[in-house]
């Protein structure tokens, strides 16, 4: 017998699951999240859930947002359950799960409603999960893409936004006029300096709009840098499945994860914020070099399975990992090329938390795919793999195994693995990836040419050599074949 997840409902539920050890009648909202998906419901939620369970700060609780065709569905789905989430943290000896009671409410999905809500001046911070290419970057400048046409049709008619970053600006527009207090703009999203580009969409939309009203934002909001992590696959059937079997709840849109999340901040929050430090975030005054560490030693060590893992026909990523050639590519690539491009810590020490990734990957119990890790190359791999690359071209130093990792995505955008199976890219420029690679059989310059992707790289001699060179012998021996050469290279090279 499985019971509906309500508030009411939480007395039956077994007393195997944690549930809000707090009154949620007495919560109010601080906060307004947009992009209400599984990673900040395992994540920012559950860190002010453990909050609120210390009996302070309970005028900081969550109202969602968001304006895709998804949000619809997210919302009538968490309304029926008073915005309850089940997050079941997935231990390798065993399950564990609790009932997050954070988020109280949601806004209607439309730009008018959600303008409204942020006007409210309840709402001190406005945090954002749009996926990392959801910002609008201009891949050749690296500033804000104001020629976007998305960007474009928000200047022209700034009173009704479509996007994200148009409707904070209008939002920002009216607490101007009314004299209402800005307030911090928080990107959670997997990007080096998400602060600074968080800030830089707003403002500079802003300013396309109007130089005053621009400065006064830039003047007046804030932008903290922050760096998150927590691995949490997509939920499906499955996921539903399992909560009701294992827990006797009916969760409409339940969430799983690792039993592992971090977040580091910058105390930079122009309207005050939640008591985070109490449950384990960590402020510090500049976060770019925990950025660094998690960009290219985590997020990067995913892009060096993950294609390899694809060419092969591993659909797991603890099976990648369980693939003794796979790990090997890893394990000399991060050693070699990715954390040696991380600056040092103080108190961390990289061989330690590569280890931690290693046992994450491994965690069977996690059940995340490779296709997700496939999934979005050309915004991802100019984050965590390319700057690597550049800097050591730079420095004069080899780059074999992120050329050769470029090669495999290449290889890979070619549509289909080693038996010959299709391969779905799941891409915004699929198509221009697909024919670029299928032309880099014949000539491997064709595939850096993307410049959106690739910039001046691309033109690197020395990178088009060592790629070229990696993608014939993918084509002509194979990815086993391929990544045991590097490795056995490598070896041969440090004994």
């Amino acid at each position: 017998m499985t019971i509906d997840l309500t508030e009411a409902a939480l007395p039956r539920i077994s007393d195997d699951v944690g549930k809000p050890s707090y009154d949620r009648s007495s919560l109010t909202h601080g906060i307004v999240h947009i992009g209400v998906g599984n990673f900040h419901r395992a994540h920012q939620a559950i860190y002010l859930d453990t909050l609120f369970g210390l009996g302070i700060d309970h005028d900081w609780a969550i109202i969602g947002a968001g304006v895709r065709p998804a949000d619809v569905d997210m919302r009538a789905d968490l309304a029926t359950q008073d915005w309850l989430t089940t997050v079941v943290e997935l231990e390798p000896a065993g399950l564990t799960a609790r009932i997050c009671g954070s988020m109280i409410g949601y806004v209607e999905p439309s730009s008018t409603n959600l303008i409204e809500a942020l006007t409210s001046p309840e709402v001190r911070i406005v945090s954002l999960t749009v996926t990392e290419g959801g910002y609008y970057v201009d891949a050749t400048t690296g500033g804000f893409a104001t020629g976007h046409p998305d960007i474009v049709a928000d200047i022209a008619s700034p009173d009704t936004p479509k996007t994200v970053f148009g409707i904070i600006v209008a939002a920002l527009t009216k607490r101007r006029e009314q004299g209402t207090p800005a307030f911090t703009i928080m990107s959670c999203d997997n990007l080096p300096g998400n602060g600074h580009i968080a800030q830089n969409a707003v403002v500079g939309l802003a300013s396309e709009v109007s130089a005053d009203l621009g400065k006064w934002i830039d003047d007046n909001a804030s932008f903290p840098n922050g760096m998150v992590d927590c691995i949490a696959p997509a939920a499906g059937d499955r996921e539903r499945a399992l909560v009701a079997d294992t827990f006797g709840i009916k969760d409409a849109r339940p969430v799983t994860c690792e039993p592992f999340r971090q977040w580091v901040l910058e105390d930079k929050f122009v309207a005050g914020r939640p008591a985070l430090e109490k449950v384990g975030v960590q402020f510090v005054a500049d976060v770019a070099p925990y950025e660094l560490m998690k960009l290219r030693i985590l997020n990067a060590s995913h892009a060096v399975i993950a294609y390899p893992a694809a060419l092969l026909g591993i659909h797991m990523v603890h099976d990648a990992m369980a693939d003794q050639h796979v790990r090997a590519f890893l394990q000399t690539t991060a050693q070699n090329e990715l954390i040696p491009s991380v600056q040092p810590i103080p108190g961390v020490d990289f061989g330690e938390y590569f280890a931690n990734v290693e046992r994450r990957f491994s965690n069977a119990a996690v059940a995340d795919t490779i296709p997700r890790l496939c999934q979005d190359g050309s915004n991802r791999q100019p984050k965590f793999i390319l700057p690597v690359t550049a800097e050591r071209l730079a420095a004069g130093r080899p780059v074999p195994g992120t050329a050769l990792e470029v090669a495999l995505w290449c290889r890979y955008c070619a549509g289909t693995d080693e038996e010959g199976r299709e391969i779905a890219l799941d891409d915004p420029i699929a198509k221009d990836l697909r024919e670029s690679a299928l032309r880099a059989r014949a000539n491997p310059a064709a595939f850096l040419e993307i410049a959106s992707v690739f910039g001046p790289l691309g033109q690197d001699a020395e990178f088009q050599r060592t790629f070229a060179a990696a993608l014939n012998s993918l084509w002509e021996h194979g990815v086993r074949k391929t990544i045991t050469a590097y490795v056995e290279e490598a070896k041969a090279s440090c004994s």
